[in-house]
């Protein structure tokens, strides 16, 4: 079955631009013409990723992430935003209130296409056998996708959750915030290194007393250490 795409623009040509591309990459492609339409389908149509405009009609891009992130049937699905390339300060936020990823407009249809296909990958590889990882009370279930602290479920997003997967998988060895983005966000090209970060924070928000395992090198990056 193809992946099913929820794509939420109001621009015509930019989404016709998108619809295109993603269904000859072999994607099934809903579309949302502004924000009210966009949680509505993401509701009812479950769909394996979100690629969000910020700028939307109603209900604004940002409010809809947050939304879509409070809401249990919609909190794990990656959503990859659209940004005007001189929004710098939306582009935080939307990273802040959990969006997986962002391309800036105007955009190369085959960079979106790889970053949809990576955002869809993550949390799926792994560098060792062992099905679960274990410090102390938090478990990382790597074929569950799912992250417990203290026996309960931490609900995390695609991108997050293969973060820590990879931290953990490399314990005691500092990874730079370049190299996190190449092996999480696959990116070839440096790009903000505050996507780490934003994430990083996040992250540590979302696992409370367990966000001791993640320790912050100065001026280099994060690693995983066993307190």
């Amino acid at each position: 079955m193809k992946p099913k795409l929820l794509v939420a623009d109001d621009e015509q040509d930019a989404v016709e631009l998108i619809e295109f591309n993603l269904k000859a990459a072999g994607f099934q492609v809903i579309k949302a013409a502004d924000g009210k339409e966009a949680l509505k389908k993401a509701r009812q149509m479950g769909p394996d990723l979100i690629v969000l405009d910020l700028m939307l009609p109603e209900v604004d891009g940002l409010e809809v992430c947050k939304i879509l992130r409070r809401d249990p049937a919609t909190s794990a699905v990656p959503i990859l935003m659209l940004t005007a390339k001189s929004s710098e300060i939306d582009r935080v936020l939307g990273l802040e209130l959990g969006a997986d990823d962002y391309v800036t407009k105007p955009f190369s249809p085959r960079e979106l296409v790889l970053r949809v296909k990576g955002l869809l990958r993550r949390g799926q590889t792994t560098e060792e056998n062992s099905d679960q990882i274990r410090f102390g009370d938090l478990c990382i279930d790597v074929p569950r996708h799912q992250v417990t602290v203290r026996e309960k479920r931490i609900d995390l997003t695609a991108t997050e959750f293969k973060l820590i997967t990879v931290l953990a998988q490399r314990r005691g060895r500092v990874q730079s915030r370049e190299q996190l983005l190449h092996d999480v966000w696959e990116y070839d090209n440096l790009i903000d290194t505050r996507t780490v970060d934003t994430h990083m924070r996040r992250l540590r928000e979302k696992l409370g007393q367990a966000a001791r395992y993640l320790d912050t090198v100065r001026g280099v990056g994060y690693r995983f250490v066993e307190n």
